[in-house]
């Protein structure tokens, strides 16, 4: 098999043949035919989170299909079309998963981070932590839903059944998300970085009713905001945007230092939560969702090799909507 491999962090990835995977008890080969670019791919890439298996293949928003089945598993066949997410495996007897927290599961393995992950021609994974994707869609248009789509999705769980809901930081997951919004019959206040305005261009032809820069307040007082962008200056910003007794939703696995600021903004039940991986039965309900609601998503496709220049692309947001690597 052929992958793009991280050795140490901060240093570009490296083209390398590695002998093909054997799945083990209750595990599943996938030939990948299409693997999404994350932004936590940076900040595995960037060091920014600190403990990755070295060196580790990189990507957790795989598509492709079965080739082959480790002895265990009955409920997948051979050629079916999958889709692998961050979480890949869970230890199922600690405290949270005896609670149904399986996200929060204290020896927990993660695709592309603590297990070799999706930029590759061939990956592993358990089978228990893949979804069965149908046959309805492309493979490219799909991956992104198995990280960006199921992060918003538990993003908007705990955002709250308000009307109008902003987001901070319009890239992939915003773009899923806006349209599952606007299924649901409630507005999108959008923010960008200040003067991007092809990105609030995007958010507007999705149904924005707003777009404006991050360090504008919205025209409207917000029922709640979701921050994608890794940015902790957006966290007093969304807070002063809501009404009182609402929540802003954390949605990334690294953020930057979130600055001092006055009680008064954080006061009337105002709240600031966090957003930590995802559970199976996220994917179950979101996945069967997409269908219905007839989610869209934007992609750039980039070779495999050219996996580097897709993470400086994403890092420089040189491309609306998301990334695809394709082997």
């Amino acid at each position: 098999m052929f992958a793009m491999q991280l050795k140490k962090p901060r240093t570009p990835l490296e083209w390398v043949e590695l002998p093909d995977p054997e799945p083990g008890e209750g595990q599943i080969r996938v030939r990948v035919s299409a693997c999404g670019v994350c932004r936590t791919d940076l900040h595995v890439v960037d060091g920014d989170l600190t403990h990755p298996k070295l060196p580790i293949v990189p990507g957790h928003e795989i598509v492709g299909r079965v080739d082959m089945i480790g002895p265990g598993v009955t409920d997948l066949k051979i050629g079916e079309r999958v889709g692998i997410p961050w979480l890949g495996h869970t230890c199922g007897h600690c405290l949270y998963c005896d609670e149904g927290k399986e996200n929060l599961c204290d020896h927990p393995l993660f695709t592309g981070y603590t297990r070799n992950g999706g930029y590759a021609t061939l990956t592993v994974a358990d089978a228990h932590y893949a979804f069965p994707l149908g046959e309805t869609g492309d493979d490219i248009s799909l991956a992104p839903l198995l990280c960006a789509g199921l992060i918003g999705w538990r993003s908007l769980s705990h955002a709250g059944n308000g009307k109008k809901i902003g987001l901070y930081g319009f890239g992939a997951a915003a773009h899923i998300i806006t349209q599952v919004l606007r299924w649901q019959g409630r507005e999108v206040y959008a923010f960008t970085s200040p003067g991007d305005t092809e990105k609030q261009s995007f958010a507007r032809s999705l149904g924005a009713v707003w777009a404006g820069s991050s360090d504008e307040m919205p025209p409207e007082t917000l029922d709640g905001a979701i921050i994608f962008a890794p940015v902790g200056s957006l966290v007093p910003a969304a807070l002063r945007a809501i009404r009182k007794g609402c929540r802003v939703v954390c949605a990334g696995i690294h953020m930057s230092e979130i600055p001092a600021f006055s009680y008064d903004i954080l006061w009337e039940e105002r709240e600031i939560v966090s957003i930590a991986n995802l559970t199976r039965q996220d994917g179950i309900d979101f996945l069967s969702l997409v269908p219905k609601i007839g989610i869209k998503t934007t992609t750039t496709p980039y070779p495999l090799r050219q996996a580097n220049q897709a993470l400086d692309d994403l890092r420089h947001g040189r491309f609306d909507g998301a990334a695809v690597l394709v082997p």
